[in-house]
């Protein structure tokens, strides 16, 4: 049985936790999928926003028509837009396999791992042990089980697979209403595609805060059919051999929908399952959540975990940061750190953008935690006249005692790009008087909606403290 000083299981940001400062370990690196670097790399989130910009492109007609502007988009390549994204990233895929199989202190497996015993695995025909291990082995797209599956399985997509079709579909229905289902609902609509958005629940985004989610629907709503509280019942095959969706709503009445293709956006199941980890003494929360402390430790000594496999966030960055922890902890155990998940930000590139971190207004009310709430609107700022901008805004919550910002929403252009400095500010404790007067705000710039809106929690408090 081979023995390494440490054992990776997954190459997207497990491999990146491999660095020179551990080229004295005899080091083994595990990932079974075909293409190496993980999800974001692959299947994520760079080729995802690398679809965006060119439906982005294709949408902006309809924009400039509002300024005076007439534009004609005559359509869309999608082979050329995809072997353009993938041709760059594949190349890279490869890159990084490659030179991990040239490192002299990794020993590559390119199999399914799962424990055996403490610090002990079966890898494919191969059984191994290690003094250390980390779990990094991410999440895969959840498929539904509904009657007629299985007769219509060559239209049915993943956010894994739906990249690499040959042809786009000039009829897609999307089931789900979160962030992958959110975005290819842009793409595909912005490109050319009929899109049909089914959600079982009554809100897009669940999660965000309610005015936000609402107002994300509406606009979403303007281009793609969006039907929520809708149940995914089965499927058909149609007459001309395309698919039937048929869904229930709350009251039992049944519905169908025309497709060519049906992507399934229903949420991530984590990697947990393969890994048998009950064998190797490692505690899993329901979901196949597997239990990690604040310094990324699970239940069994000298296993670690990080990303999507035991993380609360599913998010790239997060499994970035917190690969930095357990990469901190296995150079210096006698200087452990922990992750700080106190302020973890989301983005979503659909249209309109959204961008948020910290607690919804709905939070605080549930937790009666006193605040102060702002809401300024990208219309009323010059470069949001300039964009001649509608509907989209910033909303910002904060502790009326301390003037720390409890929480920031924000829908529009630009969205996860204007929420960094609100995301600073939570991060190293700055009061809102401060951040708002405390430096200058670029003008006409976009980041005035975020001073503003500032201002506008000192303007609300100012009214609270003369009511009282």
């Amino acid at each position: 049985m081979q023995h390494f000083d440490l054992v990776v299981i997954g190459s997207g940001s497990g491999n990146s936790l491999i660095d020179e400062r551990f080229e004295k370990w005899n080091i083994a690196l595990i990932d079974r999928d075909e293409t190496f670097g993980g999800t974001c790399l692959n299947r994520g989130c760079i080729p995802t926003k690398m679809f965006v910009l060119p439906a982005d492109l294709a949408a902006s007609p309809r924009e400039a028509a509002r300024l005076g502007i007439d534009l004609e988009y005559k359509g869309s390549d999608w082979a050329a837009i995809r072997d353009r994204i993938f041709g760059r990233i594949d190349p890279i895929s490869a890159g990084g396999l490659d030179w991990r199989l040239r490192s002299p202190n990794v020993t590559v497996f390119r199999d399914e791992a799962r424990f055996i015993g403490e610090r002990t695995l079966q890898v494919g025909d191969v059984q191994i042990s290690a003094d250390r291990i980390v779990l990094a082995a991410g999440s895969r797209p959840r498929m539904v089980d509904v009657p007629g599956m299985d007769d219509v399985a060559d239209r049915l997509y993943t956010s894994d697979t739906i990249m690499r079709i040959d042809e786009r579909p000039k009829r897609l229905v999307i089931l789900g209403g979160g962030f992958i289902a959110s975005e290819f609902a842009h793409v595909f609509a912005s490109l050319g595609t009929e899109v049909t958005l089914i959600n079982r629940s009554d809100v897009m985004l669940r999660g965000a805060d309610r005015e936000v989610s609402e107002q994300f629907a509406h606009k979403l709503g303007q281009r793609v059919q969006l039907r929520l509280n809708q149940t995914l019942a089965s499927f058909e095959r149609s007459a001309d051999g395309g698919v039937t969706v048929v869904t229930t709503d709350r009251n039992g009445i049944e519905y169908e929908y025309y497709a060519d293709a049906v992507l399934v956006a229903v949420g991530r199941v984590r990697n947990s399952d393969s890994l048998a980890p009950a064998a190797g003494g490692v505690e899993v929360r329901p979901r196949g959540q597997i239990r990690v402390d604040a310094q990324q430790r699970t239940s069994a000594e000298c296993v670690w975990a990080l990303g999507d496999v035991s993380s609360d966030y599913l998010l790239k960055h997060v499994a970035n940061a917190e690969m930095r922890t357990v990469q901190h902890n296995l150079l210096h155990p006698d200087r452990p750190v922990e992750t700080d998940h106190r302020y973890v930000p989301y983005a979503v590139f659909s249209d309109p953008q959204v961008a948020a971190v910290g607690a919804t207004e709905e939070q605080l009310k549930e937790w009666g935690t006193p605040y102060v709430a702002a809401r300024q609107r990208f219309g009323d700022v010059a470069y949001g006249w300039a964009l001649e901008d509608e509907g989209h805004f910033v909303k910002l919550l904060a502790d009326p005692g301390s003037w720390r910002l409890l929480g920031a929403h924000i829908i529009g252009p630009q969205a996860p790009t204007l929420i960094q400095p609100l995301i600073q500010a939570m991060s190293f404790g700055l009061r809102v008087d401060e951040m708002a007067r405390g430096q200058y705000w670029i003008h006409p710039a976009l980041p005035e909606v975020v001073e503003n809106a500032l201002l506008g929690l000192l303007s609300a408090q100012q009214h609270r403290e003369h009511v009282k």
